[in-house]
């Protein structure tokens, strides 16, 4: 099994992906916070919170920098609560915050597990574009990062339910659209989990999701029937708690994507596209000098659905 880094901006979503990967089994050596769904230094409370939850104290939660590389730090026009966790009221956590920089700490966990580290990238790219600018070996280390990030056009929910505060961006992105030029540019393999997956109407619970979950009785399931429900009472469906799973569901089985490689511009000019992930698709005349992702058209959106409940649902030994 890889060791698998966490880099997460928690956020409902982030937090509900968390859970999943410690309770699915993953080896999660460490968790990095970056400004996104929250700032950096909410975020490195939210994941203390979170861990807390399901009694994991072992693993180091540091934060990154407050604002993305050379631009203001948006305001995210979705809301996450006032906790940033869906205002189910987490009492503050005992468990101390890592006091190494986020990137110090993704620089270090890469060379103890180079060539065997995956990243699970649910946030913005701020944290690993710095990593990549102090030491660039960074690249060499890595296996893949599966990143939420990214509406490719692909499908017409990557527009339908764009997250970035224009027509055309994903949040993610949209945040930091700089570092996410960066990274992709790095030479890393990645796995693009974007808007085509991760906001599909079928990415959604349903009555037997819900049933299951609140038969379990354990805290971790009910946290995510409390997300459900509030991002229901505001309009929305709960795939906007669920679409950070989609990397952790990734990493666990590659098959329950189906992708499509693709060169891959980010805009970062742009006055109504700023964020904006282009993808050069033409037959003739292509831009050969773009950076190629894998990324995700379709999903069994049924399989992931099945893995995040069971996974929260399960007695807490059964992934030990």
């Amino acid at each position: 099994m890889s060791a698998v880094l966490i880099d997460t901006d928690p956020g409902i979503d982030d937090a509900v992906a968390i859970l999943f990967a410690l309770k699915a089994g993953l080896d999660v050596k460490a968790i990095t916070t970056v400004s996104g769904n929250v700032p950096a230094d909410r975020g490195c409370v939210n994941a203390r919170k979170v861990l807390e939850l399901i009694g994991v104290d072992t693993i180091p939660v540091a934060a990154g920098t407050q604002a993305p590389l050379v631009r203001p730090y948006p305001k995210d026009p979705f809301s996450h609560g006032d906790d940033g966790l869906a205002d189910t009221g987490r009492p503050e956590p005992t468990l101390p915050a890592d006091r190494r920089f986020a990137p110090d700490l993704i620089l270090e966990v890469a060379e103890a597990y180079a060539g065997d580290l995956v990243i699970l990238a649910l946030g913005p790219l701020t944290n690993i574009a710095l990593a990549l600018l102090k030491d660039p070996r960074l690249a060499a280390r890595v296996r893949r990062i599966y990143l939420i990030g990214g509406a490719y056009g692909l499908t017409e929910h990557s527009y339908r339910r764009a997250t970035g505060d224009n027509p055309v961006s994903e949040w993610n992105v949209y945040v930091d659209p700089e570092a996410a030029q960066q990274v992709f540019g790095s030479g890393i393999p990645i796995t693009a989990l974007g808007l085509e997956v991760g906001t599909h109407p079928d990415l959604r619970l349903r009555a037997e999701h819900q049933d299951r979950l609140a038969a379990a009785q354990r805290p971790e399931a009910r946290f995510l029937l409390d997300v459900a429900a509030f991002v229901r009472d505001r309009g929305f469906d709960s795939y906007c708690g669920l679409i950070d799973s989609m990397a952790v569901a990734a990493a666990i089985d590659p098959t329950v994507v189906r992708t499509q490689r693709h060169p891959v511009a980010v805009e970062t000019t742009g006055t109504v596209t700023l964020g904006q992930t282009v993808v050069d698709v033409r037959e003739h005349f292509r831009w050969e000098h773009l950076p190629e992702l894998d990324i995700a058209v379709t999903a069994d959106h049924d399989r992931v659905l099945t893995m995040i409940v069971e996974a929260l649902s399960a007695d807490p030994e059964a992934h030990r």
